[in-house]
């Protein structure tokens, strides 16, 4: 349950600016100095924390699924974080950029989208040394865009260290809901923009702050495990979770020249107690109440039971499914029921969300507001102290 620290890494042969010297920290490993004091790393497993799917691609911190990102702490009077955008910042046209925030000791000090092939934000100045604790977070999902963390750059004596990992590490796998998809945008009437997608005020982000948890979303808006969102009439199999559960996700736009489907997920890297899986709601815009797709959505839910115990052998597994409708959580039910026959494997629970209530409003596209998700989560936090006693 805790994430598997890289080998430190020699001094970085790059031009990060006006540097001016090269050293090394004990901590925090290898790091430049610029003219002004201030200590510059290239962000990786010896000096950060992991928030989710992470990849080291090319001196930086490739974020992808939502809620990926770092953390860390330093001592110290400034900090600064450079970020990299991927193609879908190279034209005046492109919409859909990545949404970042960072948080200092637990307060959001940026949110912004990033437009820019490289943008730094000024993340704390203060004329006297304080301790800091600094959180990364891509809100956004991976589908539209990625990005890359470059640099981080302190003015502190002792540098920058991970943050601990935490007892308990849950990984949620799941379609829009999990993404946070218009979560900003309370008008059910507008559609899909990454600018409204807040991962952090979701149902699964939630539940991990609720209970002190490490996370890692596996979330892609408009998937499920046999069709994407349907007309009900045409199956939409290329918009499916199973088909990349062991990638860094999928997008439509290279970061570096780099795809995340291209790169295989470490499952060493990041090893969670429990696994929460909300999927079928798209599935339901193709299966209907049509027994023939439901029973190809049992199937292929089971076989996908599978790959999840094969890469997750010791974790609880919970399925859940409800917040946007509830008719498939029968088959769900009788899809763990057959994998539990098949493999013996009685370390799975099912869970059903309450639907989303009218009274509570809806977001962009029907999607839940953040007092649904507020709900959700509660709900969630006490099955899963249930499970783990």
């Amino acid at each position: 349950m805790k994430f598997k620290a890289a080998a430190a890494v020699g001094c970085a042969i790059l031009l990060l600016g006006s540097i001016t010297a090269c050293s090394q920290d004990q901590n925090a490993g290898a790091y430049q100095i610029g003219e002004d004091g201030m200590k510059t790393y290239i962000p990786d497993s010896t000096n950060v924390k992991r928030l989710g799917r992470t990849y080291e691609l090319e001196d930086s911190l490739w974020l992808t699924f939502s809620g990926s990102g770092a953390e860390f702490t330093f001592n110290g009077k400034r900090a600064t974080v450079t970020f990299a955008g991927d193609d879908n910042v190279a034209t005046e046209t492109a919409e859909n950029q990545a949404r970042v925030a960072i948080y200092l000791n637990g307060e959001r000090v940026v949110d912004e989208m990033i437009t820019q092939p490289e943008q730094t934000f000024e993340v704390f100045n203060s004329d006297a040394a304080e301790d800091c604790t600094v959180r990364i977070i891509k809100l956004s999902e991976t589908a539209m865009s990625t990005v890359g963390i470059t640099k981080i750059s302190v003015d502190s004596d002792e540098g920058i260290k991970p943050t601990e990992a935490k007892d308990l590490a849950i990984e949620f796998v799941g379609d829009s809901i999990t993404c946070g998809y218009g979560v900003d945008d309370e008008d059910k009437e507008h559609h899909f923009a990454t600018s409204t997608e807040d991962v952090t005020k979701a149902y699964a982000y939630k539940t991990a702050e609720a209970l002190d948890a490490d996370y890692s979303m596996v979330s892609i808006s408009g998937y499920g495990i046999i069709s994407g969102y349907s007309d009900g009439k045409k199956k939409v199999s290329s918009q499916t979770i199973p088909q990349y559960y062991e990638k860094m996700g999928f997008c439509y736009g290279p970061y570096k020249e780099q795809r995340p489907n291209q790169v295989d997920w470490d499952f060493s890297q990041y090893t969670p107690d429990m696994v929460v899986i909300n999927l079928g709601t798209n599935d339901d815009s193709y299966t209907l109440n049509d027994a023939e797709k439901q029973q190809e959505y049992c199937d292929e839910y089971v076989e996908f039971l599978k790959t999840v115990r094969k890469d997750n052998p010791d974790s609880i597994i919970l399925c859940t499914l409800g917040i946007m409708g509830d008719r498939l959580f029968p088959t769900i039910e009788k899809a763990v029921a057959a994998y539990t026959e098949q493999t013996d494997d009685k370390n799975i629970y099912t869970m059903k969300f309450d639907p989303q209530d009218p009274n509570d409003g809806y977001a962009a596209d029907w999607h839940p507001t953040q007092t649904t998700h507020e709900k959700a989560s509660a709900k969630l936090v006490e099955k899963i102290k249930e499970l783990i006693g």
